[in-house]
């Protein structure tokens, strides 16, 4: 088979190899006419860009590399799918790793990736992840990333959050409006950032109301259903059964629930319920789950806009870097109704 190159478009055309490589690359001191019949050309005789030589001219991969804690519930899913929209309109392929909430899993991809010459790099961190020196000295070097949802305050980074304590406020405060008064909050890792800020929006809300909180009330876990399904057999072990519970997580509200549900608790009558993430399991369970909507389409799609413009405008050790924080609605439904059925 013999591979087309623009010498062979070139002389079909009688025209320079310089013209035909103006066409291709679209440059502003070649006729529209004469780019289309390069281009029509090109097309009919079956030519094939070489990816490789554009890449090694334009000194780049167009490859970027996502990393992300799990596949197991769906928000990094949509949030990769607002990325790749973004980066794929801009000629780049994409590289998805996942950690399975493992540091030394996600240290590995990422140095993969690296290896692998991309671009940048989207990163959220699994619950493992307390050495960030490695990534301060890539960011200090120079390479491009942008963390996403799960990082660290003290990462001098370009980052896309939610606003965790509000939300985590308003969830707080909705449970305490419907009169529950001894509400525990499973927070999640406690060294993430975002773990950190939803703690602070609870503690709050109960502040707000004159309320105070003892430290029994705050259970640090992972995020996951088992983790759920975990404290709540711990509480009712101990007999330690709370009005209702804020989660960090729909899955570690779920978990709970269903070990709550199996030992014959009422949801919302002996125990209510708000998740934070608004996972499709939200509005399967019975009853449904009260959660805070992220979005996560929109987290992806700035997170893939801030890469870019680092990678094409900023590919500097001084790039200044940049935050987007974005909110979200709380849904409430069943599971964090007082007992009269009233959503206040």
């Amino acid at each position: 088979m013999k591979y087309i190159t623009i010498k062979d478009i070139a002389k079909k055309l009688n025209t320079s190899v310089s013209t035909v490589s103006r066409a291709f690359n679209n440059k502003s001191d070649i006729s529209v006419k004469t780019k289309e019949l390069v281009l029509k050309t090109a097309k009919e005789m079956g030519y094939r860009q070489n990816r490789m030589a554009k890449n090694l001219v334009q000194k780049r991969s167009f490859n970027i590399g996502i990393v992300v804690p799990e596949f197991v519930n769906s928000f990094f899913p949509e949030v990769i799918i607002g990325a790749q929209e973004v980066f794929f309109s801009k000629g780049y392929q994409v590289l998805i790793t996942q950690s399975n909430e493992c540091f030394e899993t996600e240290l590995k991809n990422v140095q993969s990736l690296e290896n692998s010459m991309v671009d940048g790099m989207l990163i959220s961190l699994s619950s493992e992840t307390a050495n960030i020196d490695y990534y301060q000295d890539l960011v200090n070097s120079g390479f491009p990333i942008v963390f996403f949802n799960r990082t660290y305050k003290e990462i001098k980074a370009s980052k896309v959050l939610f606003n965790d304590y509000k939300w985590s406020f308003f969830a707080t405060e909705h449970l305490i409006r419907q009169g529950y008064i001894n509400i525990y909050h499973l927070q999640g890792d406690n060294t993430l950032s975002l773990s950190k800020e939803r703690k602070r929006g609870f503690l709050d809300a109960h502040k707000k109301h004159h309320l105070t909180v003892r430290k029994d009330q705050i259970i640090a876990s992972g995020f996951n259903l088992e983790d759920g399904e975990k404290i709540a057999k711990y509480l009712i072990k101990k007999n330690s059964i709370p009005d209702a519970i804020f989660a960090a997580t729909d899955p570690l509200a779920i978990g709970a629930m269903k070990v709550f549900k199996a030992n014959g608790y009422k949801i919302p009558k002996d125990i209510a319920f708000t998740g934070f993430s608004e996972s499709k399991l939200a509005t399967i369970i019975e009853p449904q789950l009260s959660s805070v909507k992220q979005p996560t389409f929109k987290i992806g799609i700035e997170a893939a806009k801030l890469l870019i413009d680092q990678i094409e405008n900023g590919n500097e050790k001084n790039y200044a870097p940049k935050i987007i924080v974005l909110n979200g609605e709380l849904n409430i439904r069943e599971s964090s109704r007082d007992v009269s059925g009233k959503i206040i």
